[in-house]
């Protein structure tokens, strides 16, 4: 299929590149490290390669979630999403992006939201899970109350918020001992950032807000698969409960998937199943997957040309409002 947008598809910069070789082996990283800091060479010819029309380009993890220091996530994200508008500008017609946003300070995080949106037209913002302020051994996830005025500047803005994956922190993983490639995306990332998904869903937020629009990678992080398990087991608990809906109607109603680093039939059928085929679209998790093993998934995969069209193409272009 020609025409693909991708939109969980990643850059980095000089500076920004540690966490990522931390989750790379030595063979595979000096490939990694040239894709990341590449934003047109070898990004366009896989691209064009594989027909993709455009990636929308985002910083990679945890990028700004993992600066404990407030002044120095708020320069770093306006920094990155500068270097980003730069780029973005030498080939609009096939890249966009989306905001790093210092989440450690909502306030500023809503500013500079709605400056890279209105001055620099980015389609959103992608958030690397939670946000640690001040010292390093603390997660601030953003069901929390100081978070709703940030929200609503989202909703204002009418653009989408992807909340990608990161690891726990060193001390929330005694699950994990002695099995350390689980904590990645083995498995953790999704047990991270799907029990994010769930706080927000579980604080009322999408009923305070219920135009925001939340994407999660990777087939949804395995909630399409549990949504109904988690929303049936919810009639058998004995707690007074803040939102008003089934989490399963949330997450037909203000959650998109994408197909990032999942390319497996059954994921996909999964995920159309339980929240349609109009909420879900295309992705590869570049530089950390390969194009060609998305595109040739993607373009062979068993389902009708019409469901393919949407889910490559046309889900994103009415999401973003992309004129292409």
């Amino acid at each position: 299929m020609f025409g693909k947008i991708g939109l969980e598809e990643h850059y980095a910069r000089e500076d920004s590149l540690q966490e990522s070789k931390r989750a790379a082996s030595p063979a595979n990283w000096p490939e990694r490290k040239e894709r990341l800091l590449d934003f047109h060479k070898l990004r366009i010819a896989e691209m064009d390669k594989h027909g993709m029309d455009m990636m929308i380009l985002s910083l990679n993890a945890p990028g700004i979630q993992g600066m404990h220091d407030i002044p120095q996530a708020i320069e770093y994200a306006r920094k990155s999403n500068e270097l980003l508008a730069e780029e973005i500008a030498k080939n609009p017609k096939r890249l966009a992006g989306f905001a790093a946003l210092p989440l450690q300070d909502p306030d500023e995080a809503a500013a500079e939201l709605h400056r890279c949106v209105k001055d620099y037209g980015f389609k959103g913002v992608l958030a690397n899970g939670f946000s640690q302020i001040h010292v390093e051994d603390s997660s601030y996830y953003y069901d929390l109350p100081q978070y709703w005025p940030f929200w609503a500047e989202v909703e204002k803005l009418d653009v989408p918020f992807y909340l990608h994956p990161r690891p726990g922190l060193m001390s929330q993983r005694k699950m994990y001992e002695g099995y350390g490639w689980l904590t990645n995306s083995v498995w953790g990332f999704s047990v991270e950032t799907a029990t994010h998904a769930l706080r927000l869903m579980g604080s009322g937020l999408f009923d305070a807000y219920p135009k925001l629009n939340i994407i999660l990678g990777h087939m949804g992080e395995m909630l399409p698969a549990n949504i109904w398990r988690s929303t049936h087991r919810l009639n058998d608990v004995d707690y007074e409960l803040k939102f008003k809906r089934p989490f399963s109607e949330y997450l037909q109603n203000n959650f998109y998937v994408t197909t990032s680093g999942n390319f497996r039939l059954s994921a996909l059928l999964t995920a159309m199943l339980e929240m349609g085929s109009d909420r879900i679209m295309f992705s590869t998790d570049w530089p950390y997957e390969n194009v060609s093993h998305a595109a040739s998934w993607f373009d062979n995969v068993e389902i009708s040309e019409a469901d393919r069209l949407k889910i490559g193409r046309l889900n994103a272009l009415n999401l973003f409002s992309l004129d292409l």
